[in-house]
């Protein structure tokens, strides 16, 4: 499937982590060599590779690639994993190389000795792995065949093309990954990778997809939440899952872009139904996929009738397989009523309706947490072996601002701090419980720990004595997100039960009175008494005030005052010119005469083109000498120079000479820095610090300023066009901006950093463009003709254009004359 898209896409960008960019073509040769260097270690078709690769880079995506491109099944870790987990995970999918950082191949025991044979369909792809009941995680393996029909099926339902840039946010641990994987690879589309960070924040993953012009996102509900309509409204498609979506979510965004809610438990290929989201249409899960089969059964596994509630169960082409046998023969047993001879029984409780599938809950200890389904046993198992518990459950309870905290209630003689370091070498972040000591545990009448009666909220004392006027307020907040516990300014975010979805929530409400709050200030200062002070550190200054001497301001308003009468009076030339003229054509006797050799001079130097270049030249050169990027006081002496200049430029209007050959040069001597061939159609302005390489072009009506006033600043910042660039026309170069060699930026776009060497930019902001006949430009440009002749045809021009105006007055002129003629002779 990938080399077809490959083979079909080979110049298209099949994946970006930051600024590396690697075409389908580079993909697919990268792939291959690793897959040579894995074959060449003895791995082949029937092997499993372990993954486990820092998240975010290109490497990672590589890796999985890699693997399947040898034949083999990837087993992917995550990288922030336990060491212990990450090798349970390697014991139990017989694991026999390990790809880590770097593209490291590291073997596991001894070299297997196999029949050389090719990759068959009902070879395993991959293998994830599940939370398990019996403290074990569970491994689920996936074949070609399962795999295949998932991404066709898939492609079915979501029109997802070349143009398209695909979010990859998930951890290559959770089986959502492959959708993200596959609805790029199977379309020609590129895959972009969100560094983890943003993703955990939260509140910060919005922002990035509108920034990296995203256009498919698949996403949790939480993270979802935490977006404004600016997101939804920049995107095309999102595909929700992993956990319940609520009616008003999935109404909210549908009213911006198209949505799918999906389900599917990881035993059958990620996603099993899908629904699509309309605005006042309940949330369902809807229909199986083409080649899943579903049904709704009791407990006798009969199916009910439709509208009631019953057990999911999934067969077809998309089922997996435990790697555990005996678990496999009772989690996908046949269904008789059904008349399938293997069958997998969710757990989860639907209804059937008309319009599909809705999803109803759990029957068992199973739970979702932040999108992960998650064995309430699995916790209790690791529980029970901590030093000095003598009984212990789990529970997922809810915060008052509605999050999903883990608890884990302990009976015995528990050193807590202890015990929470004990279960962070053994389960990620994300399944270690907040540790709650209580006395016996609650158990129901036929003796079963009773999970509902466990306490909640948890009784506590809390001395806000202790806390400074910030720490109170936070932890208050803290409450909303963690719940009731008692808090001190030694206390944990993390141990309390904090998650990312915890963090985005919180700092999307530091926010209100902490403006410049960032997701890392949490996670760097996890304490809250640390947290507060950081906080306080953070604290928005007061309104700025206008605290220039009154002095000084009345000084430059003075000046600035002289600076409008003097630009007032360089268009006085003109006008003088002309009455000076007038009576040198009519003879009067009314007005002052001038010689015709003075007034020719005179029109050169104040009034031509060349003229009025050469004084804004030495204007520029006498009072921007000093002139670099910085902040300036908005009161100083640069700001009203940089000021004055630029209101000259505009009363002279040299625009004219912008397209011509003496564009160029007027750039350079004005203190731009322009290279050779280099067609000018913006002439950049003589504030502008600006340097243009060779070849480049920049069409009409750019902004090419280079400075703002911001409050009581002057900011003054760069701009740079590399060789052979293209800027369309009206474009906006914001200061700072840098368009990389052989970049375009299409008519109309507005930059603000930086476009990337042979790269084409287009919107407001500018975006990628996903396209694949970049460099369609001809390799060779055609012959400059820079002759003097044609130089000084434009000169002429120039000239004429000037002179237009006069002579448009002659007829008025002779009209003015026979007037003052006559006045005279009945005056004689």
């Amino acid at each position: 499937m990938f080399k077809k898209t490959a083979s079909a896409h080979p110049k298209a960008v099949a994946l970006q982590a930051g600024r590396d960019l690697v075409t389908y073509t580079e993909l697919d040769a990268a792939a291959s060599q690793l897959a040579e260097q894995l074959r060449a270690s003895g791995v082949g078709p029937g092997d499993r590779v372990g993954i486990r690769i820092r998240a975010g880079t290109a490497e990672l995506y590589l890796a999985i690639l890699g693997v399947l491109f040898a034949g083999a099944c990837y087993v992917p870790v995550d990288a922030e994993d336990p060491e212990t987990r990450a090798m349970t995970a390697w014991s139990a999918a017989d694991v026999g190389h390990v790809i880590t950082d770097g593209l490291v191949v590291t073997r596991l025991g001894r070299k297997r000795t196999r029949d050389a044979r090719g990759l068959k369909i009902d070879d395993d792809a991959w293998v994830i792995f599940t939370s398990g009941s019996t403290g074990t995680p569970k491994a689920v393996a996936v074949t070609h065949a399962a795999a295949t029909a998932f991404v066709d099926g898939e492609s079915d339902l979501f029109n997802v093309g070349p143009q398209d840039r695909v979010a990859a946010g998930l951890s290559v641990a959770f089986d959502a990954s492959c959708e993200e994987m596959w609805l790029a690879w199977r379309h020609g589309a590129t895959l972009v990778v969100a560094p983890r960070l943003v993703v955990r924040s939260g509140i910060d993953f919005g922002p990035w997809l509108l920034a990296h012009g995203i256009t498919v996102v698949s996403t949790v509900p939480t993270l979802a939440a935490l977006w404004d309509d600016t997101v939804p409204a920049g995107l095309r498609l999102v595909i929700l899952g992993g956990e319940a979506c609520p009616d008003a979510l999935a109404w909210r965004l549908a009213a911006h872009c198209t949505v799918w809610n999906t389900y599917g438990p990881t035993e059958a290929t990620v996603v099993s139904t899908a629904a699509r989201m309309a605005v006042g249409q309940p949330v369902g899960i809807g229909q199986p996929l083409p080649g899943w089969e579903v049904a709704v059964v009791d407990e006798g596994g009969r199916a009910v009738r439709t509208g009631e509630e019953g057990e999911l169960v999934i067969a077809g082409v998309g089922l997996g397989r435990y790697l555990d046998a005996e678990l496999d023969a009772e989690r996908f047993a046949p269904l008789p009523s059904c008349g399938w001879g293997r069958a997998y029984r969710t757990g989860d409780i639907v209804r059937e309706t008309c319009d599909g599938l809705v999803f109803i809950g759990r029957r068992d200890g199973q739970v979702k947490l932040a999108g992960r389904r998650v064995e309430l046993g699995e916790i209790d198992t690791q529980l029970l072996v901590l030093p000095g518990v003598r009984a212990a459950a789990s529970a997922v309870r809810r915060t008052p601002n509605g999050a999903q905290v883990l608890v884990g209630y302990v009976c015995g003689a528990v050193d807590l701090e202890r015990a929470r370091a004990q279960l962070s070498t053994r389960l990620p972040d994300t399944l270690v419980p907040v540790l709650v000591p209580i006395d016996r545990l609650p158990s129901t009448r036929a003796g079963k720990i009773d999970r509902d009666a466990l306490p909640w909220p948890v009784a506590t004392v809390q001395d806000a004595s202790v806390l400074t006027e910030t720490a109170a307020w936070l932890a208050e907040h803290w409450k909303a997100e963690l719940g009731p516990w008692a808090l001190s300014g030694d206390s944990n975010f993390f141990e309390l039960g904090g998650t990312s979805i915890a963090v985005a929530r919180l700092v999307s409400t530091l926010r209100t009175r902490f403006p410049s709050a960032a997701v890392a200030d949490v996670y760097a200062n996890p304490r809250l008494g640390d947290l507060a002070r950081r906080l306080e550190e953070l604290a928005p200054a007061p309104p700025p005030r206008d605290d220039a001497p009154s002095a000084q301001r009345r000084g430059w308003t003075a000046a600035q005052l002289g600076g409008v009468i003097i630009v007032l009076a360089l268009r006085a030339p003109v006008v003088i010119l002309a009455l000076l003229a007038y009576n040198n054509i009519t003879g009067g006797v009314s007005g002052p005469h001038a010689p015709w050799v003075w007034l020719a001079a005179t029109w050169l130097v104040l009034v031509s083109p060349p003229g009025r270049a050469g004084m804004l030249i030495v204007l520029r050169r006498v009072l921007l000498r000093d002139l670099s990027p910085g902040r300036y006081p908005r009161y100083g002496s640069l700001a009203l120079r940089v000021w004055f200049v630029g209101q000259v430029a505009s009363a002279y209007r040299l625009q004219s000479l912008a397209g011509t050959p003496w564009a160029t040069r007027y750039a350079r001597l004005s203190g731009a820095t322009v290279g050779d061939d280099v067609y000018l159609g913006t002439l950049p302005p003589p504030t502008a610090l600006i340097s243009v390489g060779n070849g480049a072009t920049v069409e009409s009506g750019v902004d090419l300023h280079g400075w703002w006033f911001e409050g009581r600043h002057l900011v003054i910042g760069t701009v740079a066009i590399g060789d052979r660039a293209r800027v369309g026309a009206r474009s906006v170069l914001m200061p700072g901006s840098h368009i990389g060699a052989d970049a375009e930026v299409e008519a109309g776009s507005v930059v603000d950093g930086v476009v990337p060497a042979g790269e084409r930019w287009q919107g407001c902001p500018a975006r990628r463009m996903n396209v694949e006949n970049e460099g369609r430009w001809p390799e060779h440009a055609p012959p400059a003709v820079h002759s003097r002749r044609w130089r000084y045809m434009y000169a002429v021009g120039l000239t004429a254009q000037v002179a237009l105006p006069a002579a448009v007055a002659l007829p008025a002129l002779a009209i003015f004359a026979q007037i003052d003629g006559a006045s005279h002779l009945a005056s004689w």
